[in-house]
């Protein structure tokens, strides 16, 4: 059967358009992987978003004169479609040679367009380049666990057998920078960091969790899916009050995404990482 993704133009060879044109955008259904996940569309273990920051992103004033800019776009985690990251590079690059009067024209057909293809409201704040530069890096919050001196061996299928727990109250925020996953049509490798915080009345075992997130280093899936496993997992293991999962991957043809997954509302951090 053939992935969602193989009717994309991702991992074909492309002709890059420079003038505006939003049938660019492909959506892909979120409801497949919820049904292998056994969700329920309607009724989520999560709140969240995917958050998404556009690097490569110019046009042009009714002058001539190009303008760059970056964007951060929201894309709310209960959204009927995921935006494809590719269709979305290409739909970034139509701009480029696209006149618009001004910054607020361009995000209001950004939110437009988006929205549209998501099937949900989405977000588009711009940044200046001053403005992303007084931003500065973040780093990420709680313990790196990846100091620990452990052995591993499974790369190729995450195994929620691998996380471990005590019976102990536990308050926690742990991260790890050593997440990779793959393209599920491309193949190609996704670097990304993880943020995990909990609270419960179990504790993870911190060397089983590091296992845990290396076996994704092979798995092919989109980041928000990674995510969402992640999430799932340890939430029937930790029976938590409270639980966030947090990624930060590394940008890809001038993207990159940010899924956060939550038990609760939550204000969603956009600080860049050192890698980002």
């Amino acid at each position: 059967m053939l992935h969602p993704a193989e009717h994309s133009l991702l991992g074909k060879q492309t002709r890059y358009k420079s003038r505006y044109d939003a049938s660019l955008l492909f959506a892909i259904e979120r409801r497949v992987k919820w049904e292998q996940f056994g969700l329920d569309g309607s009724q989520l273990p999560y709140l969240g978003v995917d958050i998404w920051t556009a690097y490569e992103l110019s046009w042009l004033l009714p002058s001539g004169k190009p303008v760059v800019a970056m964007a951060e776009v929201e894309v709310p985690a209960d959204s009927p479609n995921i935006i494809e990251s590719k269709s979305f590079k290409l739909y970034l690059n139509s701009f480029n040679q696209s006149v618009f009067a001004d910054t607020h024209a361009v995000c209001s057909l950004m939110e437009h367009d988006l929205s549209a293809v998501a099937g949900a409201a989405v977000r588009v704040r711009m940044l200046d380049l001053d403005q992303a530069t007084a931003q500065g890096l973040a780093v990420l919050p709680g313990a790196c666990i990846d100091g620990l001196e452990i052995d591993i061996g499974q790369y190729h299928e995450p195994d929620a057998g691998l996380l471990q727990t005590s019976e102990q109250v536990a308050h926690e925020q742990l991260h790890s920078h050593l997440l990779r996953s793959c393209c599920p049509v491309t193949g190609q490798p996704d670097w990304g960091s993880v943020a995990i915080d909990y609270q419960g009345t179990k504790k993870l075992c911190r060397a089983g969790l590091l296992r845990y997130l290396v076996s994704f280093r092979e798995h092919q899936d989109f980041h928000e899916q990674c995510v969402e496993r992640i999430f799932l997992d340890l939430h029937r293991l930790l029976e938590p009050e409270r639980l966030t999962v947090h990624a930060r991957y590394l940008r890809r043809g001038g993207l990159d995404i940010n899924p956060y997954r939550s038990t609760h509302q939550a204000p969603w951090d956009t600080g860049r990482l050192v890698r980002q």
